[in-house]
Order: C-alpha cells, then sequence, then structure tokens
C-alpha cells in the first residue's frame, strides 16, 4: 500500500459504547481500519462490530485459541460480523489455525459478505526473550516468531501479526502478499506503555509492515484526527 492512511489500523481503546463510536467517527476517514479488541467486543458483542464496519474495514483482535472445532466456530461467528480482518494465535496450532480459516471463509460466503483475511499472533510485542522463556519457549522471540509465521502460512492463513523487529525476517520467508500486521508503534517521543518491541512508523514501513496497529498515540491524542493524518504523512515519507 502507498497510501500512508490505509496502512494505519486504529486500535479503539475505550469501554463505552459511546465513546468507541466517536472515536470511529473522528478517525475512519484518516485511516485504513478500525481495531476492534477483547475488552470493546466482550462489553458491546457483535453489533457493536457491524455499527463500525458500516463506517470503515474492521480488524475483529479477539486472537482465538482454543481447540480447533471450538476456535472454528468462533471464527465463523466473527466472520459474520462483517469484520475484514480476524485473527487466532498461531500457538493453537497447524489444525486450529487451519479450521479457523476455512470456517471463516466459509461462514462469510455463505452470508453473502466479503470474505475476511484470517491472520494469526506469532509474539505478543509485550514478551520479550525472558517472558517468553518463563512459559517455555526456547530461543529469542525473533526465532519463535517465524517459525509461528511459517506454520501459520502452512495451515493457509492469510497473514501474522508480528512485532517491529520481526518483519523483515518474516517478509523474506513469506511471500510478498502475506500480510504483516504490525503492533507496538509508537511515533517518536511516544511513551513504550506496555509494549517491549516497538518501532517508528516510519521505521515499520520501511520494513515492510502491510497495516499499522496504533492505539494510545492517535486516540489519547487532544485531535485524534490530526494525530493519524499526521502518522500518515510520516508513513508517506518512509
Amino acid at each position: 500500500m502507498s497510501d500512508g492512511r490505509k496502512r494505519i489500523a486504529v486500535a479503539l481503546d475505550a469501554s463505552e459504547r459511546s465513546r468507541l463510536l466517536e472515536l470511529a467517527r473522528l478517525v475512519g476517514p484518516a485511516v485504513g481500519v478500525l481495531k476492534v479488541g477483547l475488552e470493546a467486543f466482550c462489553g458491546h458483542g457483535p453489533e457493536l462490530v457491524r455499527e463500525l464496519a458500516a463506517l470503515a474495514p474492521v480488524f475483529l483482535d479477539l486472537k482465538l485459541h482454543d481447540i480447533p472445532n471450538t476456535v472454528g466456530g468462533a471464527a465463523a461467528a466473527a466472520a459474520r460480523t462483517g469484520a475484514s480482518i480476524l485473527n487466532v494465535h498461531a500457538g493453537g496450532g497447524a489444525e486450529m489455525m487451519r479450521a479457523a480459516g476455512e470456517r471463516a471463509r466459509e461462514a462469510a460466503t455463505s452470508a453473502g459478505l466479503p470474505v475476511p483475511k484470517v491472520i494469526a499472533v506469532t509474539v505478543l510485542t509485550s514478551l520479550d526473550a525472558a517472558a517468553l522463556a518463563e512459559v517455555g519457549f526456547a530461543g529469542a522471540p525473533r526465532e519463535t516468531a517465524l517459525r509461528l509465521a511459517l506454520l501459520a502460512r502452512q495451515a493457509g492463513l492469510d497473514g501474522v501479526v508480528c512485532s517491529p523487529e520481526e518483519i523483515g525476517t518474516i517478509r523474506s520467508a513469506c511471500n510478498p502478499d502475506f500480510l504483516l500486521v504490525v503492533p507496538g508503534i509508537r511515533p517518536a517521543g511516544s511513551a513504550a506503555g506496555d509494549q517491549k518491541r516497538i518501532a517508528t512508523p516510519r521505521a515499520a514501513a520501511r520494513a515492510g509492515a502491510d497495516l499499522l496497529v496504533i492505539g494510545r498515540p492517535i486516540t489519547g491524542a487532544p485531535d485524534p484526527a490530526a494525530a493519524a493524518r499526521a502518522i500518515a504523512d510520516e508513513i508517506n515519507g518512509a
């Protein structure tokens, strides 16, 4: 994508439905995708996704992780909301990822909706090598993320969520159409918050990210739309 605006997925960080819709209307024209996470979805359900999907494409970020049949059913239900992108945890294994992709595509087609991109989370950007070791993953985050990305590709998924540090490695190993969605994006001068593996919008775009997930630097700004436009300009200058 050459248009910086289309490469921004704004994370709608709010709990109240009125604020979520207000943010969506403010930033929708300035970004490419609206990201709905667990808090918003658990609070307001599929109907919120349908409302937001009428304003802009929605990335339904639920990070599904369960046995294949359960995740397949959940992915089908997620696809019926009209979300353009939905995700699962790659750690659930190839069979689970394959079930998610197949069931989501079938459900969207049956409902007469566009088929969503189904992607897998590799390693959360809040985890570093020490945190990975605590939960039993051997090797550096980059090695783990690459291994899981290759597994997701083999399972027939459309792409992965990875940190800025893994963009180049995964892009080199996977085909150019493999979608790389990258959180942990912080404009210069922004606080890192709970993210460990981060990059600026320009650096991530130059490395080959397709979609940059950005939350608080936009939603917490006095003028969210202006903040989004400034980030789009930075991406365009990459």
